[in-house]
């Protein structure tokens, strides 16, 4: 039995030592992905009847907009403020770039996933119709 404890203590050791090393790395991705972003904060947008709160999340950060609106779907609300980029497909929008933070698949896995309270949506951005109250959230997901 005593044999057994050193090997098995230097591969707890060697374990968590991978860990802090790869949270180090997750540090230094954050930083990386939130310098390219357009806001910092929590903001506010338009004057319209219906207001809307969409949480964008990358990493380990995340920001609110607050976008009072006349429009009918999120997309358009978005749009209207700068707040998401993309490319028209056959299913809408395929948002590419949220607030400045660009996730590409097709370079390192990521995508923005798109939830409302928390639960996936059966549409993109492009099919949400918006009612006064909702809350939205983009996050960046690998």
């Amino acid at each position: 039995m005593k044999r057994f404890i050193k090997p098995v203590l230097c591969l707890l050791l060697i374990s968590v030592m991978c860990s802090s090393f790869a949270a180090c790395g997750a540090g230094v991705d954050e930083k990386g992905a939130w310098e390219s972003a357009t806001y910092s904060e929590d903001m506010t947008f338009g004057n319209g009847s219906k207001t809307v709160l969409v949480e964008v999340r990358a990493e380990d950060r995340s920001v609110t907009f607050t976008i009072k609106t006349d429009k009918e779907k999120l997309d358009d609300a978005l749009l209207e403020h700068n707040l998401i980029s993309g490319e028209n497909g056959p299913y809408g929008l395929y948002v590419k770039s949220v607030n400045g933070i660009t996730a590409d698949y097709n370079v390192n896995q990521t995508y923005w996933a798109f939830t409302k309270n928390g639960e996936s949506m059966p549409t993109g951005v492009s099919g949400a119709e918006i009612s006064d109250g909702e809350h939205y959230e983009l996050v960046c997901t690998k």
